[in-house]
């Protein structure tokens, strides 16, 4: 179980650094436009991703 979480962690990290490599300048202007959402709408915004992802992990397990 340890392996597959430390290769999910490392693909996670791998797509987490490919946007801000790839378009910095975007990327810059996206944090900047996230900071002004509410948290209460970031937050939501999170919940829809975990369950996402959740729900892509059981449907390929």
């Amino acid at each position: 179980m340890t392996y597959e979480l430390l290769t999910a962690l490392g693909l996670l990290l791998v797509l987490e650094g490919m946007f801000p490599f790839l378009m910095p300048d975007r990327w810059h202007r996206i944090l900047k436009i996230m900071a002004q959402v509410k948290p209460v709408r970031l937050r939501y915004y999170g919940l829809v991703s975990m369950l996402a992802g959740a729900g892509l992990l059981v449907f390929f397990r």
